[in-house]
């Protein structure tokens, strides 16, 4: 299998929520806030490339939102998903399986667009699109925190289209498909999903917001969007504990700088990155 990293541009967020209770003063230095306190994160997916699929995992913001969603959120920088994508070859007609870790708009936006004439479609034609039925049902039933994440528009015209499938959920991983296993996370939101990815004689942990950034590898440093920070807290030392021992390499989604690390034990005791 091959792996490709697939940037497609920033946006900002607000750096407290995104740090949660860490000080101010501590994750300024990580990443340095803007006048309005917002920082910048990447929406970095994925491509993986057997000999008969290619997988596009998670799809960034998409180029689709009004003008107000764009003046919050900032969407920028001179990558985006189709742009990425025929980098390396791929036009959307290519892609067979688009994997969504969760349905927030930041992670699903690009998987529909809206055409000329203001029909939302999905974006790649002929690609299965998977999810799980309870992330689905939350994600269009979303709770009063959650709402302004799950955009409908993102998110219904896949089911309607009928290219949408679910994946079972299960307590341990499962392997969905040859080299890539689904491991099931409850702290950030309802059933979102990871990946643990076999490719280059290498094993990737596509961390998607468990660990959304190498910032986010200290163990305090968990975002104010978990809806169960504490199953974070636990989920996160699995993955980390994990890697340690076995030498997995950590994506991450939203880092604007690093795309993915190993990680060891410090002097401390502690589990950083090996290039801090």
């Amino acid at each position: 299998m091959k792996i490709h990293f697939i940037e497609t541009g920033f946006l900002k967020l607000d750096g407290g929520a995104m740090f949660g209770v860490v000080p101010k003063r501590l994750w300024a230095k990580l990443n340095p806030p803007d006048e309005n306190n917002l920082c910048t994160w990447a929406m970095r997916c994925l491509l993986l490339e057997t000999d008969d699929r290619k997988i596009l995992v998670d799809t960034g913001v998409g180029n689709k939102q009004d003008a107000k969603f764009r003046s919050i959120f900032e969407p920028h920088g001179n990558d985006s998903l189709m742009g990425s994508l025929r980098k390396i070859g791929l036009q959307p007609e290519d892609i067979t399986d688009v994997f969504l870790t969760h349905l927030h708009f930041d992670h699903v936006g690009g998987a529909v667009v809206r055409t000329e004439s203001g029909e939302l479609k999905p974006a790649f034609p002929n690609a299965t699109y998977w999810s799980n039925r309870p992330h689905y049902e939350w994600a269009v039933n979303p709770n009063p925190r959650e709402a302004a994440s799950f955009l409908k528009e993102n998110i219904v015209p896949l089911q309607e289209a009928g290219v949408l499938r679910f994946i079972e959920p299960s307590a341990g991983d499962i392997e969905w498909l040859p080299g890539i296993r689904v491991r099931f996370v409850y702290g950030h939101t309802e059933a979102m999903m990871i990946l643990l990815i076999e490719a280059e004689g290498k094993t990737y942990v596509y961390c998607a917001d468990v660990i959304p950034s190498s910032f986010h590898i200290g163990m305090p440093y968990i975002m104010a969007y978990d809806l169960r920070p504490l199953e974070t807290l636990k989920e996160k030392n699995r993955i980390l504990e994990d890697a340690a021992r076995e030498g997995h390499y950590l994506v991450f989604e939203h880092d604007p700088q690093t795309a993915y690390t190993q990680v060891t034990r410090d002097e401390r005791g502690r589990i950083a990155a090996v290039n801090s």
